[in-house]
């Protein structure tokens, strides 16, 4: 437990700069005067920013996949019906829970960096396999694979960002967990636009192999080697990352890592600073999943040429993307700058709005074929759409995920709340399609829009604050 009190002489001896010791009454007190804090805080969290530039990469991969499938020069054996074809893009989400699930467990049996390291086999395990898929089977077991690395990285990601920096920094670190996937559907698309999806699938799998080697000297959380009494390994992991004096009462984690263990039962689902976090999270997930978010990501080729059927949908595509990176990067340095609720609830608005408007130009549009601007217009609506979800809606669940769960439970919150994201993901996918051919596109937009709309006003009523505040301000808040 951190804190910036001064203890008596004989009860804590003080060490400055790089150096801790430990009195008979196991007491700490670590001061440090780091000057590169930033730039090692920094290197942290890049191990996971490329992990989501990988995993976004995954969600990105289908809509430049499928239309090549189509091709009557793919080299894949068979060509992939409409059926096939809905299930190699849902068939990344459908694992992502399962991923989540483990990703949970993982992390608090093996600890945040070994999950994390886990994470880049199974991530190259997956992208080879897609990279030598000869057949529609293979190809569907390697999405599988992929998916399932997107779920396993996404609690333990974000969780380890949240631990290892300091307020000052953390809520721009988890905003890069979004900008990381926006960088990654990017890659992906500029990449499927001039080069073979097989060649894609190779150059990919040149991302977790970096990452492995760049988080060898990066420490473990070491908020988890406290929880595992690894009190040494704990004070140098404290060292290496923080930049504040903190006093650590061994004894006092002692106790705390008993009553971890004994959480560790169903009655952990009837403590309100469980209950209350992991409600808030599942709601911001779901919200963000039927905005049509993701919907959009796999089938954009699609989307875009329903949508805006006088421009190039490649493209199109392409500033899309471009514009979505460039809003990621803006919502890291707004998350530095405005509340949490402030931009969750413009964001909210901006997406509603854009989307009944994109809506009923699609309609006009559809209605007025030979109008020009009746058929333009959409691109802008459809770019104010991205806009809108990227400051908020999109990239906060993840920031929050880090922020408001227990550290004590973290790895079960964590994955049922990620879990049920990727759940709702699935099924926002596989229903696309259906929800176009049934309603069209002015419909879907529609669909979207009101449901966006009614999750977003009872998430206006239960979700707290966060910025400028500790960890343990926020949890308290839920007691």
């Amino acid at each position: 437990m951190s804190t910036n009190k001064e203890l008596p002489e004989e009860k804590c001896t003080e060490i400055t700069t790089f150096t801790t010791a430990v009195n008979k009454e196991n007491c700490v007190y670590v001061n440090i005067e780091h000057k590169n804090i930033f730039l090692r805080q920094l290197w942290g969290f890049s191990v996971c920013l490329i992990l989501n530039i990988i995993a976004g990469t995954v969600s990105g991969y289908s809509a430049i996949l499928l239309p090549q499938l189509d091709n009557k020069n793919s080299t894949i054996v068979a060509t992939a019906t409409p059926s096939q074809q809905s299930w190699i893009a849902s068939m990344a989400p459908l694992s992502m829970a399962l991923g989540c699930i483990i990703s949970g467990w993982s992390m608090e049996y093996f600890g945040r960096k070994k999950t994390l390291r886990l994470c880049t086999i199974i991530f190259f395990i997956g992208w080879i396999l897609i990279y030598l898929s000869k057949t529609i089977s293979s190809l569907l077991v390697g999405r599988l694979i992929t998916g399932f690395s997107v779920g396993y990285l996404g609690p333990t990601g974000s969780c380890y960002i949240s631990e290892i920096s300091t307020p000052k920094y953390r809520g721009f670190f988890l905003a890069g967990i979004s900008l990381g996937i926006a960088a990654g559907l990017l890659v992906a698309h500029l990449l499927g636009t001039f080069l073979d999806w097989r060649t894609v699938a190779l150059i990919i799998c040149a991302g977790p192999i970096i990452v492995f080697f760049i988080m060898i000297p990066v420490p473990e959380s070491h908020v988890w080697l406290l929880s595992k009494g690894k009190f040494r390994e704990a004070r140098l992991a404290l060292e290496w990352y923080s930049d504040r004096d903190a006093i650590i009462i061994i004894d006092e984690y002692e106790q705390q890592t008993k009553r971890t263990h004994k959480k560790w039962s169903c009655k952990i689902f009837t403590q309100k600073d469980f209950i209350k976090p992991v409600m808030i999270m599942n709601l911001f997930f779901v919200t963000a999943q039927f905005s049509g978010n993701n919907v959009v990501v796999f089938y954009s080729v699609g989307v875009m040429q329903k949508t805006v059927p006088t421009l190039n949908e490649y493209a199109s595509m392409l500033i899309i993307d471009g514009i979505r990176f460039v809003m990621s990067v803006i919502a890291c340095i707004l998350t530095r700058r405005y509340k949490t609720r402030v931009l969750t609830f413009v964001s909210a608005a901006g997406t509603i709005a854009s989307l009944f408007l994109l809506a009923t130009f699609v309609y006009l549009s559809d209605l007025y074929p030979t109008n020009t601007w009746f058929t333009t217009v959409p691109l802008a609506f459809f770019i104010s759409y991205i806009v809108f979800m990227s400051i908020g809606i999109v990239p906060l669940p993840w920031s929050l995920s880090g922020e408001l769960l227990p550290p004590q439970n973290k790895g079960v919150g964590g994955g049922i709340s990620t879990a049920l994201n990727f759940i709702a993901f699935f099924v926002a996918i596989k229903t696309g399609p259906d929800l176009f051919a049934q309603f069209g596109t002015a419909g879907t937009f529609t669909i979207y829009a009101t449901i966006t709309s009614i999750f977003s006003m009872i998430l206006y009523m239960v979700l707290p604050e966060t910025k400028n505040k500790t960890l343990e301000e926020i949890q308290s808040s839920f007691k």
